[in-house]
């Protein structure tokens, strides 16, 4: 038995010798784009919180008191529009 494992050892180890490389390059594939997730979803949701487009400007100015409510329902409805 253990001449016949180490035979097999020594004569190329079989069709098994292509499945480690595979597997370490799937494990840092993995964790690339794992990284990749983490920072992409902050970074999307930074720009979803801190530039939400016209609308939410606009709801921003009038939150501030910059427009009053008629300004902001005629500029809300020329949005809408668009």
């Amino acid at each position: 038995m253990t001449t016949l494992l180490t035979d097999h050892w020594h004569h190329g180890g079989g069709a098994w010798w292509f499945l480690a490389p595979i597997f370490w390059i799937s494990v840092w594939v993995l964790i690339i784009v794992a990284i990749r997730g983490l920072f992409w979803r902050r970074r999307r949701h930074w720009h979803w919180h801190n530039g939400g487009g016209a609308f939410t400007v606009l709801a921003e100015r009038y939150a501030r008191g910059e427009i009053d409510e008629a300004e902001y329902r005629q500029r809300l409805e020329v949005l809408k529009k668009q």
